[in-house]
């Protein structure tokens, strides 16, 4: 059985910092992002990616069906059994599309959602300090701001009644906070 585990955060969290860093430290788990993923595609300049590209471009949430079928073709393709995805899910739609996945696929067990909670200046800075992509600036981050807080508390409340929301600080060094993640996923591996 593969077992997942999903990461959650503001824009500019480390949230995928410290999952590829886990990953890369563990040849037996596997890190896909959201972000990543959908960035990726949006390069390859297909019908999919120019799709896509409208939605992130703004800084908006890509439609469910997209989301969805992105990551479980990615679960489906891991070569590990422990999967880590980071920035999903983003509002309850996307929470509900994939704990009904969950429940349809008894070869995959949601063990543990881990929130990395910085505050929205850390956040603000960092986003605005690497200037990644056409993305990174700040109307487009107060929006992800604004779409990542909006649904957090339904998130988190879901989350809290199934026993699986794990919260740590993202305040602290890249070192530190990896530690705290790795140390958590590989006790409930």
């Amino acid at each position: 059985m593969k077992k997942l585990f999903l990461i959650i955060g503001a824009p500019g969290s480390g949230k995928t910092t410290d999952a590829q860093l886990i990953a890369k430290q563990n040849d037996n788990i596997t890190h896909y992002s959201t972000g990543d993923m959908l960035r990726a595609e949006v390069a390859t300049k297909s019908e999919l990616g120019l799709e896509i590209d409208k939605y992130i471009s703004k800084g908006l949430i890509v439609p469910i069906e997209v989301a969805i079928k992105t990551i479980t073709n990615a679960i489906k393709n891991s070569p590990t059994d422990i999967i880590i995805i980071d920035g999903y899910p983003r509002s309850m739609e996307q929470l509900n599309a994939l704990d009904k996945y969950l429940s349809e696929d008894s070869s995959l067990e949601l063990i543990s959602v881990i929130e990395v909670y910085v505050s929205e200046e850390t956040a603000r800075d960092r986003v605005l300090g690497r200037a990644r992509g056409a993305d990174d600036n700040t109307e487009v981050f107060n929006n992800r701001m604004k779409i990542y807080t909006e649904p957090l508390s339904d998130i988190q409340s879901f989350y809290k009644r199934k026993n699986l929301l794990y919260v740590i600080s993202g305040e602290d060094t890249i070192e530190a906070v990896v530690y705290k993640m790795e140390t958590f996923i590989k006790s409930k591996i």
